[in-house]
């Protein structure tokens, strides 16, 4: 147990600290969906795990309340798994640790998972509550959001009865979303040959290090530094003094703005000299196009032992081109909405082994031409290399309805309640009710949440304050469900 127990509200608390206590990353999602699990037996709360894991349960509305509409309240369970180079931390077996940082929560070394751990703590202590008057309400707890949205696509027609969604896996409070982005995963593989490294060659190590990373849609108009993208800035500007890349690894999420990227390269010894003024030439340019957004990352060429092999001459330009042209960060911005990104891409991954450079990105657009475009931009790209890409993982976004009947319910609860109006929204995200909502296409459809900072990175945070705000409001608004 930690001291975030003692917060207000303390049954949403209370339930985060389990959900930290039981790790979550993922695809590993056993652990946390048996806590949840024996969470509703201890409160009598009929709770069933479908054929994909998802995890649901069900409550009789309240003696009174049974003409209201149902209510289906929605998270995810499973979290993002990233953490600083220096810690040490296993994402399936370690629990996270969070820690009170003034007005925060957030975590040691660790994303904390308040994506979306805080909507599940408040389904839950929703689920719970005896004394809070409601109708039909159920909860829906899916697996797998942050790596495929599997629980989402795997849910079946038939398993909910309710007509009104609440998703709350949204990160500004005081803000209700009523439409996000669809995407699509490109995976791309760049064969090489390999050769023995020949005499006169020397090698190192070239690393970007602290980026700040973050979400690859939250984030994303951050304009924050991609490390792979650094990284192959500078090799391509290394094939001045004929750089020979012989292993790279850069980024481990598809949905996280990688943050480290490191290669190991083989140079001339004759042109060492030249290649660290170039490294240092780009370092300090980055420094200066960054500036306002970076300052704690750094760029080193650090001499090694010379590896087994190198790859050949014109691999290693292929790959070094191929990946610098690769299309990354903003695209286009939304023409309807002010400030909200819509067409993006995330250069997420990118490892050589076995012969395979295998380059992971995550392209999200609300605007299918505009992502199918941008699709095949990177084939293009990928073809006059010669090499393959495959497109997996496609999911539609939401369109907004801005007819919805909870959307005019909930906005003027916001205003009777806080004495300010409530904002109309669309992420560059991708949530599940994109998916859900194809197939259940009855559904009334919100999605809000607290005020959390940094998600998909070890700088996330979630503001106590605002988990008060959004309990309240959730609170409020189940009590004032419209009649059937």
């Amino acid at each position: 147990m930690s001291e975030i127990r003692n917060l207000e509200p303390k049954q949403v608390w209370e339930n985060f600290d389990m959900l930290c206590s039981n790790p979550r990353p993922s695809k590993h999602e056993e652990k946390v969906r048996n806590a949840i699990i024996e969470f509703a037996k201890q409160h009598n709360i009929s709770c069933t795990v479908d054929k994909i894991g998802n995890v649901i349960l069900k409550k009789p509305a309240t003696k009174g309340m049974e003409n209201r509409k149902g209510v289906i309240l929605q998270a995810h369970i499973d979290m993002v798994p990233q953490k600083n180079a220096d810690v040490q931390h296993d994402f399936v077996t370690d629990p996270i640790k969070p820690w009170i940082d003034g007005e925060w929560v957030r975590a040691t070394g660790t994303t904390l998972g308040a994506d979306n751990g805080i909507g599940v703590s408040a389904a839950l202590a929703v689920m719970a509550d005896e004394n809070l008057e409601h109708g039909p309400l159920e909860a829906l707890l899916t697996i797998d959001e942050e790596t495929g949205m599997t629980g989402a696509f795997g849910l079946e027609a038939g398993e909910l009865e309710g007509d009104i969604l609440l998703n709350l896996d949204s990160e500004t409070e005081g803000e209700l979303y009523v439409g996000c982005a669809g995407g699509v995963d490109a995976t791309i593989e760049l064969t090489y040959g390999e050769e023995p490294v020949e005499a006169g060659r020397t090698s190192y190590v070239l690393a970007v290090k602290g980026f700040k990373g973050g979400h690859s849609g939250m984030d994303i108009i951050l304009q924050r530094g991609n490390a792979n993208k650094t990284l192959f800035r500078i090799l391509k500007a290394l094939e001045e003094v004929d750089v020979r890349l012989a292993c790279v690894e850069g980024g481990n999420m598809r949905n996280a703005i990688p943050r480290d990227a490191v290669a190991t390269i083989t140079l001339p010894t004759a042109n060492v000299s030249k290649a660290n003024e170039i490294v240092e030439r780009i370092y300090a340019e980055v420094k200066n196009e960054l500036s306002a957004v970076e300052t704690e990352f750094n760029i080193s060429l650090t001499p090694t032992s010379n590896p087994q092999t190198m790859m050949k001459e014109c691999c290693s330009k292929k790959i070094i081109n191929t990946v610098y042209a690769l299309p990354n960060a903003i695209y286009r911005m939304s023409d309807s909405m002010a400030n909200l990104v819509e067409t993006s891409s995330n250069l997420a991954i990118v490892k050589s082994e076995n012969g395979v450079v295998t380059i992971c990105c995550l392209l999200r657009s609300s605007v299918d031409s505009e992502k199918k475009d941008l699709a095949m931009m990177m084939k293009s790209v990928v073809d006059l290399a010669g090499d393959k890409i495959t497109f997996s993982g496609e999911y539609p976004g939401w369109k907004p309805n801005m007819d919805s009947a909870i959307l005019r319910e909930m906005k003027e609860l916001y205003k009777k309640l806080f004495n300010k109006e409530t904002k109309v929204m669309a992420i560059h995200a991708g949530l599940e009710c994109g998916v859900m909502g194809g197939l259940y296409k009855n559904w009334d459809m919100i999605s809000f949440g607290p005020t959390i900072e940094h998600p998909h990175s070890p700088d996330e945070r979630v503001n106590i304050a605002s988990v008060g705000l959004f309990w309240k409001f959730l609170v409020e608004t189940i009590k004032n469900v419209p009649q059937k």
